[in-house]
């Protein structure tokens, strides 16, 4: 194992440890919600992951697509594998935070739709990249991820554009948008530590998939030895 992976592993998991602190100890509580707000800190650096991840997935599904590098392919499964579980996580922490502060699970606004909606164009990716046969998965796959990332702007204009239950931009939302000053401390670190934990779990499945592949292609070229002696 590299040590630079290894060095990488470490400074997540510290500022994982750190970011918590901030978040559930060193963040006030806030005002009107309580300390359910806490789930803030931990839905937005997700959303933000997983955006991230789509976004990695989509340029390297373009150079897959003219160049069928394998090693790009494996970073295209990597990243957007790491963005389903980041965008799995967002679906779950929304409604654990809109349960006590609206008092609903679930709306079908824009935000929440359009949300639902990438998760399940990514999902459906993954399976076709993993029943696809002849060969074909990874092209598809590609075509696939370059059409459903244009979900992604969606999810991030839609409470920009319509008007939604979901609650309006935080952070250059507008004249009263924005955090107290220690809420910005503990939402940064997190952001931060996310996107280092993001980074790092990519890196990891980017390393198992190019074993995969190693061994997939191992075994055709065993197959095709074993073919031309017959």
């Amino acid at each position: 194992m590299k040590p630079a992976f290894i060095v990488a592993v470490i400074a997540a998991l510290a500022l994982m440890g750190f970011s918590t602190y901030e978040a559930l100890y060193a963040a006030p509580t806030e005002a009107l919600q309580g300390d359910v707000q806490r789930i803030f800190y931990y839905h937005v650096p997700c959303a933000w992951v997983g955006g991230l991840c789509f976004f990695f997935n989509f340029c390297a599904s373009i150079w897959f697509l003219f160049r069928r590098n394998q090693k790009v392919d494996a970073f295209a499964l990597a990243s957007a594998e790491v963005g389903v579980v980041f965008c799995t996580i967002v679906l779950i922490t929304g409604p654990l935070w809109a349960r006590p502060v609206w008092g609903i699970w679930w709306t079908w606004d824009p935000r929440l739709t359009s949300t639902f909606v990438l998760w399940l164009i990514y999902v459906s990716y993954l399976i076709l990249r993993k029943f696809a046969t002849g060969g074909q998965g990874a092209v598809l796959g590609a075509a696939l991820a370059i059409f459903g990332f244009v979900d992604v702007p969606i999810v991030y204009f839609s409470i920009r554009i319509f008007r939604t239950q979901h609650p309006q931009p935080v952070l250059g939302g507008g004249e009263n948008s924005g955090l107290e000053i220690h809420m910005l401390y503990a939402f940064l670190w997190n952001l931060l530590a996310f996107t280092v934990l993001g980074l790092v779990i990519v890196w990891a499945r980017y390393i198992v998939q190019r074993i995969d592949q190693s061994v997939e292609d191992a075994h055709k070229a065993a197959a095709l030895r074993a073919g031309g002696r017959a």
